[in-house]
């Protein structure tokens, strides 16, 4: 079913690459980068858009238990302050060729962070962190990982690595934090889902060309939405009520459209789950 609810630009922008939106419950704001710029953006909670360059390949930044930021960088894992660039490694993988992928956290207050080779060879990894660095390694032969969601139960994880075309589920164990029973959720013939976000009726959101998709906990396609950008990214709920859908988009590509950069929020489309904070 295609739907045209209303868009706003909420911020427009030129990001080359913007990713990984993310509501900041505490703030009452939206965190977002833009990896190829090396830059973290917080909108709001005024409506300005304020941008902190960083010394780093930046994948993704989150909410903290502390003071300031958590971010997901090529060489791991480090904590920032609010008013600096001062970085405190928290988990350090470097690896030559290597980059940063998806990043969420569970209600734990745990990290999950996936690495990939800059190739999409297919050696990456997917990492569990938690808030006093102790790190494991969940998942391995990652090519790209790009959405990474947990169902309303907290009983399932989601994630899409971008080259199999495929949102999985596995079984989540959120005591543990272990998986197991790995199988595929859907397929996507016509497209790369990059993003994943989960609303509370346990549906599944993410951005596959140049739309904004929602996809039933069984896995079936049940709502398009056609977006004024080429290259959407990533979405995720935000809001004092959670019930506005902010989707990043990149700008990069040669044939990005004007709007390519921003960041778009779009309204009337559910409730999504409450944020947690890393626990560091």
């Amino acid at each position: 079913m295609s739907a045209h609810p209303e868009t706003d630009i909420a911020v427009r922008a030129a990001a080359r690459l913007g990713q990984s939106p993310t509501w900041d419950t505490g703030t009452n704001s939206l965190l977002w980068v833009d990896a190829a710029a090396r830059t973290v953006h917080r909108f709001g909670p005024d409506p300005r858009d304020h941008e902190l360059e960083v010394p780093h390949a930046v994948s993704a930044a989150k909410p903290r238990s502390g003071r300031g930021l958590m971010l997901h960088l090529a060489e791991g894992i480090a904590l920032f302050p609010d008013d600096d660039e001062q970085r405190t490694w928290l988990v350090y993988w470097a690896r030559d060729g290597f980059v940063g992928g998806v990043s969420a956290v569970d209600t734990r207050g745990r990290l999950w962070a996936s690495t990939q080779h800059e190739d999409a060879a297919g050696s990456g990894w997917l990492a569990r962190v938690g808030g006093d660095g102790a790190a494991a390694a969940v998942l391995d032969d990652v090519a790209r990982g790009t959405g990474l969601a947990w169902s309303p139960e907290d009983t399932l994880l989601y994630f899409v690595d971008g080259p199999t075309r495929r949102i999985d589920v596995f079984d989540f164990d959120a005591p543990s934090g272990q998986l197991s029973c790995r199988r595929p959720l859907c397929h996507v013939s016509d497209g790369e889902p990059r993003g994943l976000c989960v609303d509370t009726a346990g549906c599944l959101w993410t951005t596959v060309g140049s739309e904004l998709r929602r996809y039933a906990p069984d896995g079936t396609p049940d709502r398009t939405v056609s977006l004024p950008v080429r290259n959407p990214t990533a979405c995720c709920f935000g809001g004092s009520e959670l019930t506005e859908l902010y989707v990043t988009s990149a700008g990069q590509d040669p044939e990005a459209g004007e709007l390519d950069g921003s960041l778009l929020a779009l309204t009337d489309l559910g409730q999504g789950l409450r944020t947690t904070t890393f626990a560091g």
